[in-house]
C-alpha cells in the first residue's frame, strides 16, 4: 500500500512538473491517497489491525472487504472510511463471522505497521522515563522494542539503578516482557559524598511545572495505573497526589513512580485513596 502510494506521488509530481498531468491521473492519485488513509487508520486501530481488511477507493466511493468477528467492528470500519476527506460513500462487503480468529503472524514475518508504531511509542515512553528518573538519569541506556518485547542495553552505575530501569520499562503501557541487559559499571568511581550531594541538589532545582508534567506523563504511560484518575500538583519540589485508585498496590506504585522523577523532593499521598 505505502510503496504504491510513493510511486504514484513520484509519477504525478513528475507529470505536474512537465505540465502533462491529466484529470484521470489526478483522480488516481486522490483515490490512492484516500485508500492509504483508510488502511493506515485500520492498521493503527487495536480492534481492526489484526484483520486482513482490503480497501478500494474509486471516485469517492470506498469498497471494503475482509472478515471480522463482530458487527461492531464492521461498523467501525465504515465510520473510519467515511471520516476520510473526499470519501462520500462506503460499500461495506466485510463478512462477520462470530467464530472468526485472525491468523497469527507467520514466523519471521515483519511486524505490521500498527505494531511498529506501538513499538516506537513504547520505546519513546521508556526513554522519556529514564531521562526523567533520578537514579537512571546518568545511565547510558539503549532501548529497543519489538512486538512489545523490550531490550535494555548499556551501562548502569549500580545494581539498584539497573533494577529501577527495568521496573520503569516493565510498568510502561504495552510492554509484554523486558530483557534487562544493562551492565553494572563496578569500576566507575563513585562521587564523594559532598560532590554527590551537590549533584543531587542541582538536579532538585527543577521547575515545579516541569515536575508536574513529567509525573503526569509517567503515570499516564504506566500500564498498572489509571493515570487519568490521579491529580498531580507540585510546590517547591514537593509533589501532591490525589484522587482514587483501584488498590493499595496501585497507590504504592504511583508514589514510587512520582518519587523517582528528577527534581521531586518528596511525595504527599494522603489524598490518594482507594
Amino acid at each position: 500500500m505505502h510503496a504504491q502510494f510513493r510511486k504514484l506521488i513520484l509519477a504525478v509530481s513528475i507529470a505536474v512538473a512537465l505540465g502533462k498531468v491529466t484529470a484521470a491521473e489526478l483522480q488516481s492519485y486522490t483515490d490512492t491517497r484516500q485508500e492509504t488513509q483508510v488502511w493506515t487508520t485500520y492498521a493503527l486501530s487495536p480492534d481492526l489491525r489484526a484483520n486482513d481488511l482490503k480497501v478500494l477507493v474509486r471516485n469517492g466511493k470506498a469498497t471494503l472487504s475482509g472478515t471480522v468477528a463482530d458487527e461492531v467492528h464492521k461498523e467501525l470500519a465504515t465510520d473510519i472510511a467515511l471520516a476520510v476527506s473526499g470519501v462520500d460513500s462506503v460499500d461495506n462487503q466485510i463478512v462477520v463471522k462470530s467464530d472468526y480468529v485472525p491468523p497469527e503472524p507467520k514466523p519471521g514475518r515483519d511486524r505490521s505497521y500498527g505494531t511498529m508504531v506501538d513499538d516506537a511509542v513504547i520505546t519513546a515512553a521508556i526513554r522519556s522515563k529514564l531521562r526523567w528518573s533520578k537514579q537512571a538519569n546518568g545511565m547510558t541506556t539503549s532501548v529497543r522494542t519489538r512486538s512489545g518485547r523490550v531490550t535494555l542495553t548499556g551501562n548502569a552505575d549500580s545494581q539498584a539503578d539497573k533494577e529501577i530501569a527495568g521496573r520503569l520499562a516493565s510498568n510502561t503501557d504495552g510492554v509484554l516482557v523486558v530483557d534487562n541487559q544493562l551492565v553494572v559499571d563496578a569500576l566507575k568511581p563513585a562521587p564523594v559524598e559532598g560532590a554527590k550531594g551537590a549533584m543531587e541538589q542541582a538536579r532538585d532545582d527543577v521547575a515545579d511545572s516541569w515536575i508536574t508534567t513529567r509525573v503526569k506523563s509517567t503515570l499516564m504511560s504506566s500500564n498498572n495505573i489509571s493515570g487519568s484518575a490521579i491529580s498531580v500538583s507540585t510546590n517547591g519540589g514537593i509533589v501532591t497526589l490525589s484522587g482514587l485508585v483501584a488498590s493499595g498496590v496501585e497507590r504504592d506504585l504511583a508514589i514510587e513512580l512520582a518519587q523517582n522523577v528528577r527534581g521531586v523532593k518528596s511525595v504527599r499521598s494522603s489524598e490518594l485513596r482507594y
